[in-house]
């Protein structure tokens, strides 16, 4: 009777053990693991400019981001990397055999605004590429510590080995690059081109896209720096010395001292501070004596990384050289007050320097110029432009890949009137 007794009372054990993991798995199935509960009331829906770039965005249905306190996220955050990833939406896997195959290099700067650069680096990451984040010197040392903990998550990316005290048109800023250059050239990956960033760009091409670019005929083993032999109207840059007050502007030197022809007879070029340039090129850069006495010869030049790069290529020994580049390359999508009427019907945000940081209706130019990059943005001023922006990139990326999708990797849900929500579905609207 008592192993009776035993017996009933195991099955009963198992029974109820039996039941619970039945229930549990029943709930798992019932429940779809990207359903997410509706946003917080911290979450603004996107702006209703933005249905021309968002397909699906329905009366009665509202999209919002499924992260809207990205930079108090960093901040406060003690999760683990792998938490901090999907959390933040960032793309784990190669997205097609062409891209990785073919590694990229980046060079970011950055000295502000946090979420910005959380979600630009997001926006143009891939475990394939590489990445060299260049934290300014006189950045807050709460912010610093805020990208080390994001960048340490992630085995292809990490803080320069050295940081400058940045100053807007001085040598630190192109002082800046080569750090980060000089550590990519060390890297044991097989990058084939690096494009350099700054924290108030955005991608308007996806990495698919900027792979394709690059291999282009037009492009392939070469340099992009757009840029002319250097006008008259910007001769007073390299006539005379400057020197950088460090951290705070570019003055001249004395009365205006007069610098000595640039070394090696040198035809000057101006162009952008932007580029894309190929492995052999940069090896050039930090190897060649003709790279380092021009670098020498440009330190008390004003912005000298505006005439730098542009110059050496269009030396004919060096590697990927372009002499008869022009501004030919569509690295940047910039407004510039000056070419208003002419270049673009103006800016619907504001301009900074010259330069228009974007409002939302600024996006339909920005698309349509077909660039690999657009600047600039502010996160504070129009967030909306950025939103919408961002959502159309990863809608693109997400419907060009050729593997299958993880949730994770989507960056907003949906909520209709009756409260029910589900992530973005990046083929709504079909």
């Amino acid at each position: 009777m008592r192993q009776l007794e035993g017996t009933k009372c195991s099955f009963l054990v198992c029974l109820g053990i039996s039941i619970i993991i039945f229930s549990f798995i029943y709930l798992r199935t019932r429940t779809p693991p990207e359903l997410k509960p509706p946003p917080s009331s911290s979450c603004k829906p996107f702006s209703t400019v933005c249905k021309t770039f968002l397909p699906g965005m329905k009366k009665g249905v509202n999209w919002y981001s499924c992260d809207c306190q990205v930079e108090s996220y960093i901040l406060n955050s003690h999760l683990p990397c792998s938490n901090l990833k999907r959390d933040l939406h960032f793309i784990t896997k190669p997205l097609s055999r062409a891209e990785e195959a073919y590694p990229l290099a980046f060079i970011v700067t950055i000295h502000k605004e946090l979420e910005l650069f959380v979600r630009l680096l997001r926006a143009i990451y891939m475990p394939q590429n590489v990445y060299c984040i260049h934290v300014d010197a006189k950045a807050p040392r709460e912010y610093r510590e805020a990208v080390q903990k994001l960048v340490s998550c992630f085995p292809n990316t990490f803080l320069s080995s050295h940081s400058e005290t940045v100053t807007y048109a001085g040598f630190s800023r192109l002082q800046a690059d080569l750090n980060c250059m000089k550590d990519l050239a060390k890297s044991k990956t097989d990058w084939k081109k690096v494009v350099n960033l700054c924290g108030q760009d955005f991608p308007v091409k996806s990495n698919l896209e900027l792979v394709q670019y690059m291999q282009s005929q037009q492009w392939r083993d070469k340099n992009m720096t757009p840029g002319v032999k250097q006008p008259m109207s910007m001769m007073y840059r390299t006539q005379r010395q400057y020197k950088e007050i460090v951290g705070s502007h570019v003055a001249p030197k004395g009365l205006g001292l007069r610098k000595r022809p640039p070394p090696h007879n040198l035809q000057l070029y101006f162009g952008t501070a932007y580029y894309v340039l190929t492995r052999p090129f940069v090896d050039f850069v930090l190897k060649s004596p003709i790279a380092h006495d021009f670098l020498d010869w440009s330190r008390d030049t004003f912005s000298p990384d505006e005439h730098y790069w542009v110059t050496l290529n269009h030396i004919k020994e060096a590697p990927g050289s372009r002499i008869d580049g022009g501004w030919e390359g569509a690295i940047r999508a910039i407004k510039w007050r000056d070419q208003e009427g002419s270049a673009h019907s103006g800016c619907k945000g504001h301009y900074i320097r010259d330069i228009c940081i974007y409002g939302v209706e600024d996006l339909p130019w920005i698309i349509s110029m077909d660039s690999m990059f657009a600047n600039k943005f502010e996160s504070n001023t129009f967030p909306e432009a950025l939103d919408c922006l961002e959502q159309w990139h990863r809608n693109k990326v997400i419907n060009q890949a050729t593997v299958p999708i993880e949730p994770s990797w989507l960056l907003a849900i949906h909520s209709n009137y009756s409260n029910s929500s589900s992530y973005f579905n990046s083929s709504a609207g079909e």
